[in-house]
């Protein structure tokens, strides 16, 4: 198989693996042992900028460092094309949940199609919960078809 297709399918593939382990990592270990970084994040009154909840940013950062550097290394072989996976599916989830949903920058704002709203609102049951149980919606770009739907027909003019 062609090196350019290899190497595309392990960004793609570490990509799409990415909303996966942020799925269960959200929802058994924020959610479960590491709840004590991940409850500010919760709780509704005012808080800094800065929340426990930010160290999960290092902690799904090592590994995509790690690949890419043992994968530049080793002459861009296959770890630095899944450590660039990893990196930018960490960049999606920046972009989609600091910025778009919880607005740690007023940046997005204004943005108003399906899959957005489909994602605000998944996310937005997921606050619901104030506590550690209970919790629905813990993935991120992949939500459950029920929010595309509500989003279709609450379409705004």
């Amino acid at each position: 198989m062609n090196q350019y297709i290899i190497n595309a399918l392990a960004l793609i593939g570490a990509f799409v693996a990415m909303e996966f382990v942020a799925w269960f990592a959200h929802k058994y270990i924020m959610h479960g042992l590491l709840w004590i970084l991940h409850k500010d994040h919760h709780k509704k009154e005012s808080k800094g900028f800065f929340e426990h909840n930010d160290f999960f940013f290092l902690i799904f950062a090592i590994p995509g460092i790690i690949c890419l550097f043992i994968g530049m290394q080793a002459g861009y072989n296959f770890l630095f094309w899944i450590g660039l996976g990893i990196t930018l599916y960490g960049t999606c989830y920046f972009l989609v949940h600091d910025i778009f949903i919880h607005q740690r920058f007023k940046w997005l704002r204004k943005t108003d199609n399906i899959y957005f709203r489909a994602i605000r609102r998944a996310h937005k049951v997921h606050h619901k919960h104030i506590g550690k149980e209970d919790g629905e919606c813990f993935g991120m770009l992949w939500v459950p078809m029920k929010y595309f739907k509500e989003a279709k027909n609450n379409v705004t003019s």
